[in-house]
Parts: structure tokens; sequence; C-alpha cells
């Protein structure tokens, strides 16, 4: 699966659980000696010891160091290669307490382990052959994810949706490097020959599911890092009070004198699974107040920096030049205009607003019914709902560079073909696609690389 080989005469030993108060505290050991270290520590009810136990066995008995009982345990014993990380695995269960976890670790590595690296026993899985390297990623995603749709992603990578369809083209492309290897290197052989309009189809279709590919990379993005969120409007339009009903409590100060907030108020908040990475911001307008005024300018830096912009208007009052000005500083940005203050008697001119605004939400930011919509229209303009991501999408910046050299090979070879060059030419191209490819999968990586997408991890996974 990987050109690294790997051999290890360490075994590891770490905290695979929380380390907190809890109901369970698990220490995982992983390596040649795991058994024979674990049988130095646990003493099983039975008297059967754990190197005479098959696989996929759990025995109960306690831990101890210098013939103390630090605690009950539960010993889980899992043989090569069915494990986890491809080598024999022993888990020793004790009750969650911090001191106590500590101490039975601290029993492991004194009898013969060493402590884990942040991702090895994951990075030992992939090494091993257990997993690809984009399932090893998917396994930090999983751990991390904090909204519905990350996790979808996470498990469906994990599942090995991504390299899959990475495969797939890898292996078309290797077929037709192949080819042209053996026609153009064996002419006296019976090899049929190569029809350039066959081979242009083949590029293509190779080349359209990378480019499909790469436009999966920031919505997979925004599931798993939440999207650049800002609140703007003129002064005391509510975009305080919108906040604070975003993120459940009093964030912003809310007060009815204009020009209260005058730095940025930021949270992370989940409106149904969307994850907003909110700003609130100072009111835009014209102000002689020198803090103002820098607040007002720091606003408009992250009205023009952000990926989404909620644009508040006041709809008990008519539009202003600073409510214009607001209008057109986000014509060319993904923005929804929330027109607040629905409960007062409506001044404002809302056909004006919907000139500039696809999406057009009519509120009271007091009014906690008023959330739901909000998420619909957030939704409709990031056009979540058309995303399968059950189908692999690119997971990391790792992957999305891999993936733009696998295509810009791609182009080169079908610009080669298309410009009359050599069928020599053309495969060159085709290989260093492929290459590009193993690379994302991690058919074909260094060690450093290896080293730097698992420093990602946690310790214990």
């Amino acid at each position: 699966m990987n050109e690294i080989t790997f051999q290890s005469d360490t075994t590891i030993a770490a905290i695979a659980t929380p380390l907190s108060v809890g109901g369970i505290s698990i220490i995982r050991i992983s390596g040649e000696d795991s058994i024979k270290i674990a049988d130095r520590v646990f003493r099983a009810q039975s008297g059967v010891l754990l190197k005479d136990k098959k696989g996929y066995t759990a025995s109960y008995g306690a831990v101890f160091h210098n013939n103390k009982e630090i605690d009950t345990s539960v010993a889980v014993v899992y043989r090569a290669p069915k494990s986890y990380t491809g080598e024999d695995v022993v888990e020793l269960s004790c009750h969650g307490g911090i001191y106590v976890t500590r101490e039975v670790l601290r029993a492991v590595l004194e009898n013969g382990a060493v402590m884990a690296q942040a991702g090895e026993f994951t990075k030992r899985a992939f090494l091993n052959g257990k997993l690809s390297l984009t399932q090893a990623e998917a396994v930090v995603d999983m751990i991390n994810s904090q909204n519905k749709q990350a996790l979808n992603a996470a498990k469906a990578q994990l599942d090995g949706a991504l390299f899959q369809k990475i495969k797939k083209v890898q292996q078309d492309l290797l077929n037709i490097a192949g080819h042209l290897a053996a026609w153009v290197d064996y002419p006296e052989e019976d090899i049929p020959v190569v029809e350039e309009d066959n081979l242009n189809n083949s590029l293509q279709v190779a080349n359209n599911t990378i480019h499909e590919l790469l436009k999966t990379y920031d919505t997979g993005k925004i599931f798993k890092e939440g999207i650049e969120t800002v609140i703007v409007g003129k002064p005391n339009v509510g975009k305080s009070t919108l906040m604070n009903l975003l993120v459940g409590s009093q964030k912003s100060i809310v007060t009815d004198i204009a020009g209260t907030t005058r730095d940025i108020i930021e949270e992370t908040v989940m409106l149904g699974d969307i994850m907003l990475k909110l700003a609130d911001t100072a009111g835009i307008r014209e102000t002689d107040d020198t803090v103002e005024q820098f607040g007002v300018e720091i606003a408009k830096k992250r009205m023009d920096q952000a990926n989404l912009v909620l644009a508040v208007f006041d709809a008990s009052e008519p539009l202003t030049q600073e409510d214009r000005e607001i209008m057109l500083g986000v014509n060319e940005k993904l923005c929804i205009a929330i027109v607040n203050k629905t409960d007062l008697p409506n001044v404002l001119d809302i056909e004006e607003i919907k000139q500039y605004f696809k999406h057009v939400i009519l509120m009271s930011a007091k009014n906690a019914d008023s959330i739901h919509e909000l998420d619909t229209m957030i939704t409709d303009e990031l056009h979540l709902n058309e995303v399968d991501t059950s189908a692999g999408m690119l997971a990391n910046e790792r992957q999305r560079e891999c993936a733009i050299r696998a295509q810009q090979y791609l182009q080169e070879s079908i610009d080669a073909l298309a410009y009359g060059m050599t069928l020599d030419a053309v495969t060159v191209s085709i290989e260093m696609a492929i290459d590009a490819l193993l690379e994302l999968t991690g058919g074909r990586i260094t060690t450093a690389l290896v080293d730097q997408v698992f420093s990602h991890f946690c310790v214990g996974k």
C-alpha cells in the first residue's frame, strides 16, 4: 500500500480515553511485546495468562505495580494482524479516575513499553496496511467532528469513499500509461494501436473526476471548520441582539445607545447543523469618535474577509446612506439581508433591499422562532443540501494540493496530445499525475510527510 518499510521493535502505550473523571479509562498497548508486558502488570481472576488467550477475548482481574494492586481491570487481547494497528494489542480498562489511570499507564511503561507519540497507533495502522492515508486522516476528522455533516463526511472517508474514487482514476491512468509504454517500446509486437480520440476521451474523464473532487474542498472545509460569518449594519439596528439570539446568551452588550459595540465580539455557534464562526461588529456610520471610527474600519475589513455576511436593517426606520453603502459593499458576497424589528411599525422600503439580496428575512431578533428560517436560508445560500457527503470529499489542504497537481499534469497530457507532441511526452505527464494521486492516498509517500500528517493526532489514537 505504501513505499515505507515499517519494522518496529518498540511496544508503545498511551491512555486512549480522555484524561478526566469518568466511568472507564482505557490504556492501549501495541507492539510485539504488548501481551508479554500486559502479563507483567495484569493478573486475571481465572489465573490464565493473557499469552494463552485467543484474540478478541477479555479477562477480568486487576492491575498490579510492584506487587501492589492499583485497580480492578478488564484486559482485552487483540492478536496481529486482526487489530487496529495490525500488531498485537492489549487494552486495559480501569476505573476512570485521573490518578488511577496514570498509575496504570506508569505500571505499563515501567514494565517495558514506551510512551506513544501523537497519532502513533493510527500511524502504525497505516504503515501496516490496515488503512490508506486518506482513511487514517479521516480518523482525526471523526474525532474533531462538531456537526452531522462533518461526521458523515469523515465516516465516508473512513469507509474508503475518497480512496476508492481516487484509486479508480489512478488505475485507469496506469492502464493508459502501460498501454502507451508497451506500444512505444515494442512496436514489433501485436499491440493494439493507440487511438488518440479514445486516449483523449479517457484523459478528459479522469480530469473531470479530479475537477469535481476539487469542488468539494470548500464545502468540506465549511463542514469541518465552520464558515466565517460577520454581522454588519448601521448602529442600533439589532446586530448585538441577533448575536445574542444565535449564541443563546448575552455575549454582546445591548442598549438603545448607538455605537455601543466598538470591538469585534466573536463566538462559534451551531445553527442547526451549520457551524458559524460568528463576529458582531461595530455599527457602520460616519463618526468623530476616534475609538468608534477605528471599530468601524475593523468592521468594514471583516465584512470584506467574511465568507458569509448577515446584513441587518431596521424595519422601523427608512433606509439611510449607511444602509445603502452596506448594500453596495456586500453586493458580490454570499449575503443574507435581515430586516429586523418587524414587531414595530414598518416604514422600511423592503423592495429596494430585495434588489440587492437574493435572500431577505423579516424577523424580530427578540423572537427565537426566527432562527429556523435563517438556518434554512444559509443552507440554501451555501447549497449545502446539494452535497452528498457519502460520495467522498477532499478533507484537507494536503489532499487538495495533491489533487491540484494531478489535474495540472492531466491537463498537460491533454494539451500535449492536442498539440501533436509525441506519445512519450504524453506518457510522462500521465505518470506525474499518477504519482500525485499515489501521494494523495499514501501509496507513495515520504517518512517526513507521514510524520507531518500524524502530528495532528492526539496521543492515544
